[in-house]
């Protein structure tokens, strides 16, 4: 007789094969649950909505729509949005697609009223629409909490819809979400958000409060569009006095402001405020900017992007001194807050206030743009540091301008004691040293391009006639021009970080 053999009664974990199979069967029962459970509405919704994401035109249409609103905030979360779409895009079809070569689910369970006209031919893990609704959404989230939670259910909806609709499996889309909201964070260890960059600490200028606006008269721009800024400011601040003049007469009204005032407000674009300012350093007031205009670079740089982050600086009396750029040119001289530049810059402002009123502030610098790069024009001659150059363009800067990837420049510190002066050299091809200048860092130098910061510039040898640019201004110079700064001049009101 043979002997009965001992029995090994351990529990042991699964092998892997083992796990694997029960996960699959996991993914299987789940995607025939969700296949098959009819939801409200969703059949003629959901098929709509995937098919729309193809190619990622929902989520181009939708950054164009976040970006319609024009603030810097929202450009940049539409702007990270897309970063991180594509780069999730990439890496799905270059190394996810080809590395799980899973087929498609069998369509059985899915009514034929969901079931896409056009079925999905590439392998099925991980999702790709999954990837690009996660890495939009996700992107938009870490620039704006705010657009994020807005566009979070749109995405959301789109990841249900691929399991909905039968053309994936719940794993499917899963790692596709992960993958998203990963490359979404690639995005930001690249380009930093703007919260991640923060401002230098500068001590409170001492500016008054103003719980009601008592004190503060505001000049606007009646050109600038400003009404339902004004009503808004009006709201928040009762006692405030607003002054709502046409465009010629914005000088005028901006000194008769100034002599009663306590606190100089305006509202209006960068040349606006570049006239208020001047008259606001002249009397030593506090200057309080509404961004009213097309770019509003000076107020944005601030972190004021609208009524409430002003009307929150003047209750809280918080407000910092900023340095003024100073530009001279024999008996002509002015103060610029964003830039100063000579070359083809001036050229394209002239261009586009040219065709702004007719269709637009920025249609307007686009075709100012190509109008400017296509003609047949000669370089400036200047002379800088007793050689003449020839200079397609000469840019200085009120503090550095830090260039985050592709993403519009940006100052964090507007008391820095510094030019950002940057420098595109003469020769051919202009508009491809130009850009190349633009998407290149501070401090950069090359064959075509150099940048430096310093204190004081002088230019000599400047041509009779040639156009200067300040603040979205254009004005003549001719002969010997200085650019210099101005440390800490003024006191603009800003909200605390």
């Amino acid at each position: 007789m043979n002997p009965i053999p001992d029995v090994d009664l351990t529990l042991r974990p699964p092998g892997p094969r083992i796990l694997r199979d029960r996960l699959l069967n996991a993914d299987y029962r789940l995607f025939e649950a969700v296949a098959s459970r009819h939801w409200p509405g969703a059949d003629h919704v959901l098929p709509r909505l995937t098919r729309s994401a193809n190619h990622g035109v929902l989520w181009f249409t939708t950054a164009a729509a976040i970006a319609v609103v024009r603030t810097p905030r929202a450009r940049a979360a539409a702007a990270r949005g897309l970063a991180s779409l594509a780069l999730a895009s990439a890496t799905i079809n270059t190394v996810g697609k080809r590395t799980v070569r899973r087929p498609r689910p069998v369509l059985d369970p899915v009514p034929l009223i969901r079931q896409l006209k056009r079925q999905p031919i590439t392998t099925s893990f991980p999702s790709g629409h999954a990837a690009s609704a996660a890495a939009f959404a996700a992107g938009v989230a870490l620039e704006s909490r705010g657009w994020g939670a807005a566009v979070a259910p749109l995405a959301t909806a789109v990841v249900v819809s691929r399991v909905y609709t039968g053309v994936h499996f719940p794993s499917d889309v899963l790692a596709g979400a992960a993958l998203g909201v990963g490359a979404a964070y690639v995005v930001r260890a690249l380009v930093p958000t703007r919260d991640q960059v923060p401002r230098p600490h500068r001590s409170s200028a001492g500016a008054p409060a103003s719980a009601d606006g008592a004190g503060l008269v505001m000049v606007a721009n009646k050109g600038s569009g400003t009404p339902d800024l004004i009503h808004a400011l009006r709201d928040a601040l009762p006692l405030a006095e607003t002054v709502v003049s046409e465009p010629a007469d914005v000088e005028a009204e901006l000194e008769k402001a100034a002599a009663r005032a306590v606190v100089l407000g305006v509202c209006g674009g960068d040349g606006t405020v570049n006239t208020a300012a001047r008259i606001a350093l002249r009397h030593g007031l506090p200057l309080a900017v509404l961004p009213g205009g097309t770019l509003n670079h000076f107020a944005h740089d601030l972190g004021v992007e609208g009524p409430r982050d002003l009307v929150r600086a003047l209750q809280e009396g918080n407000a910092i001194r900023v340095d003024v750029g100073r530009f001279s040119s024999g008996s002509k001289e002015g103060i610029f807050l964003n830039t100063c530049s000579l070359g083809v810059y001036p050229e394209l402002v002239r261009e586009r206030e040219r065709w702004s009123r007719r269709i637009g502030g920025w249609p307007a610098g686009v075709l100012g743009a190509l109008r400017v790069l296509r003609t047949d024009s000669h370089p400036l001659r200047a002379e800088l540091g007793g050689r003449s150059h020839p200079l397609w363009l000469l840019f200085a800067g009120n503090g550095t301008y830090h260039r985050m990837g592709l993403a519009p420049a940006r100052r964090f510190d507007l008391a820095d004691g510094r030019l950002d002066v940057r420098v595109v050299h003469g020769g051919r091809r202009p508009a491809l040293r130009l850009l190349a200048a633009a998407l290149a860092g501070p401090l950069t130098r090359s064959p075509a391009h150099a940048a430096v910061r310093v204190r004081r510039l002088r230019v000599d040898g400047v041509a009779a006639g040639t156009l200067l640019a300040y603040d979205g201004e254009v004005t003549e110079v001719a002969g010997e021009v200085t650019l210099q700064k101005i440390p800490e001049a003024l006191t603009v009101y800003r909200p605390r970080p």
